[in-house]
């Protein structure tokens, strides 16, 4: 079996790893064998690397040195923006497919539907920032940073309301601003 290269994957073969991984992780039988695994008591992350050593055998590859590289991407192309992206919506799409597997269908929807919806809380935040200067922005990040840190980074702190930013900045303007 060859490596590609002896040290790390090539651009092409990670990238046909991670379209074969999404196309797989959305087939049904492929969902049954991941939720199979956990009613099994197996780790779902167990299965889904298998998943992946299934793919390298199918691409011509040990499967311990393509898990090895995984491990090895973020590493080897940290300055290749595109390929970060790609590697980070792989590892995204495993765990959802684990998530899926010990969630079950119904719950796992539930959740997709509060985490659409806590994008959409996100999105419009950040639209409302905008409309204030950049030093003004910066406080406003500050602020949420230290409300998700305080929370242990909680989806729910990842938000603020508009009446929360208008105090922020407006403690910027007025110091001694001090709302009970």
């Amino acid at each position: 079996m060859s490596t590609g290269s002896s040290e790390m994957l090539s651009r092409e073969q990670l990238l046909h790893l991670f379209d074969r991984f999404a196309f797989l992780t959305s087939q049904p039988d492929v969902k049954k064998r991941i939720a199979d695994g956990v009613e099994d008591k197996q780790e779902a992350v167990a299965v889904t690397t298998a998943i992946q050593e299934e793919i390298f055998l199918e691409m011509g590859i040990d499967p311990r040195f393509g898990i090895s590289c995984l491990g090895k991407v973020n590493i080897n192309y940290e300055h290749d923006q595109d390929m970060m992206i790609r590697f980070y919506k792989f590892i995204a799409r495993e765990e959802l497919a684990c998530d899926e597997a010990e969630l079950g269908a119904d719950e796992f929807a539930e959740r997709m539907q509060i985490q659409e919806k806590m994008q959409q809380q996100q999105l419009e935040m950040l639209k409302q920032m905008r409309k204030f200067p950049l030093d003004d922005q910066s406080a406003i990040l500050e602020k949420l940073r230290q409300q998700m840190e305080i929370a242990n980074f909680e989806d729910a702190a990842s938000v603020l309301s508009w009446e929360q930013i208008q105090e922020i900045v407006q403690r910027r303007v007025s110091p001694l601003f001090n709302p009970k």
